[in-house]
């Protein structure tokens, strides 16, 4: 198995595991490798360094204790940042209901007490938002990438 370093138009790096070179350039060819950030197809190979997955024992609970939280300085790499917002992607598909583009409809009802209140997500265009906004309707403009809506292989 080949673990390769891929990039998109906008630099996101992410990993691809495959069969051989002729496997990733087949896969690209079909389009079938995407960002998990932004969801370009648009995906060129990096540079990669041969890498060997060996078993090592981890620190137990105890080694980790008194640790610092995990935060974001900086200097976070950015494949850090990427982990972190995939994840938040993923949360937030897992803990809402996509009502596509009845968004800023069932916003508004639920906001009057018409329908019932939970967390929702969907399209909206943005004299949408902005009229969701002006009404008072709390709404934040997230794009989600393909990557936090399936699981990855």
């Amino acid at each position: 198995m080949k673990v390769l370093d891929l990039l998109c138009p906008l630099d996101h790096a992410f990993e691809g595991w495959f069969a051989s070179e002729e496997d990733l350039h087949d896969q690209l060819a079909r389009g079938l490798i995407q960002c998990p950030m932004c969801g370009s197809a648009q995906v060129r190979k990096g540079l990669s360094a041969p890498r060997l997955n060996l078993r090592s024992a981890l620190p137990d609970a105890g080694d980790r204790q008194g640790a610092e939280p995990a935060g974001f300085a900086a200097d976070t790499p950015p494949q850090a940042l990427q982990a972190a917002w995939l994840a938040l992607a993923r949360e937030i598909v897992a803990n809402t209901e996509d009502v596509g583009s009845q968004f800023a409809s069932l916003a508004r009802r639920m906001h009057h007490g018409e329908a019932q209140p939970r967390g929702i997500r969907g399209q909206a265009t943005p004299q949408e938002t902005a009229d969701l906004l002006n009404e008072g309707i709390a709404v934040l403009p997230l794009p989600l990438p393909l990557a936090a809506k399936e699981p990855l292989q």
